[in-house]
């Protein structure tokens, strides 16, 4: 079974994707993305269709008896992709060259808009799992994205509100939020000329750090090629100042926030960033995501965010002494 169930007390579509239960489990020092094994050509970075997708652009109808008047389903439309980072099977980002990552990235835009010529997408998803914790299973090196034939809830949210303070005051939500945080300084993390990573006053999540582009646009295809480098290095960077945290992989939920597409313009109120969502509240301690996070929305932080940067400036400082001379 595949297909998507309305959620009337959220307004939201859910994606039901049972199909995804009937995945085999991998054989022993088998890997699919690594090219030694014949599933895959030889590649630098690569677009890999998901084999167990939960969208297809071709998807079945929903089952017969289940939907009404009330409980309302319609067919699971979109697009699931597997973005494969290096044909290397334990490397880790901050291993790859800001070279190789502008290649991630162009690969990024190229698959974002070929999503977005599909007009039945109405939201493009570029992310990455990465550790056990989140439920990772293949080591490779990799993220996904999905095209949504609708746009989620937390996305419909993040666009309205920047939609209402656009009308209000003229200005972008996010050049303000930005703003504000390179006045306060406390909670930056570093800056280059295209990109600020910081810690937001808001932060869910004690190690949650944002990446903001520095110029108002709203995809990730608007950067400029320079502005492309730099994301690369800043996302590189970004994840090897999270491994030099703890001096381990550090476990995360990368996702980025684009505009939505084929749903009006814009242009003039959102903000292309990136958001984490790093599980873990101290070296061996979860943060987990309990009755009052999962069920209210009511997030609570159990670090202060100005403290926590401290330990993440740090952490940076450590990872780009390590990188010196390469």
């Amino acid at each position: 079974m595949a297909e998507l169930r309305w959620h009337p007390l959220i307004q939201d579509w859910v994606m039901i994707a049972s199909n995804r239960q009937g995945r085999p489990q991998m054989p022993k020092d088998y890997c699919p993305f690594c090219p030694s094994f014949g599933n895959v050509p030889d590649y630098e970075v690569l677009e890999y269709d998901n084999d167990f997708p939960a969208l297809s652009q071709n998807p079945p109808e929903p089952d017969e008896g289940i939907a009404n008047d009330f409980f309302k389903v319609k067919p699971s439309y979109g697009k699931c992709e597997v973005i494969l980072y290096s044909p290397g099977h334990t490397v880790t980002m901050p291993e790859l060259s800001y070279d190789h990552m502008k290649k991630l990235v162009d690969l990024w835009c190229e698959r974002f808009n070929v999503m977005r010529s599909d007009e039945k997408i109405k939201y493009v998803f570029p992310f990455e799992n990465r550790g056990e914790v989140v439920g990772v299973t293949m080591p490779h090196p990799h993220g996904q994205m999905y095209g949504y034939s609708f746009i989620p809830k937390k996305l419909q949210l993040e666009t309205a509100s920047a939609k209402e303070y656009y009308e209000k005051t003229g200005n972008c939500l996010f050049c303000d939020t930005l703003k504000n945080e390179l006045e306060a300084q406390k909670r930056i993390i570093f800056q280059n000329e295209h990109f600020t990573v910081y810690l937001p006053f808001y932060c869910e999540y004690p190690y949650g750090v944002y990446i903001m582009a520095n110029r108002h646009v709203q995809y990730i295809t608007d950067l400029t090629e320079e502005e492309k480098y730099t994301l690369g290095a800043t996302i590189r960077d970004t994840v090897g100042m999270l491994d030099s945290l703890f001096d381990y992989r550090f476990p995360y939920m990368m996702c980025m926030h684009n505009a939505p597409v084929n749903s009006g313009d814009y242009s003039k109120d959102f903000h292309f960033h990136i958001e984490f969502f790093p599980p873990m509240r101290s070296a061996d301690k979860q943060k987990f995501n309990a009755s009052s996070e999962t069920g209210a929305w009511a997030h609570c932080n159990p670090t202060c965010p100005e403290e926590t940067s401290k330990e993440l400036r740090a952490a940076y400082a450590k990872f780009m002494e390590s990188k010196k001379g390469e």
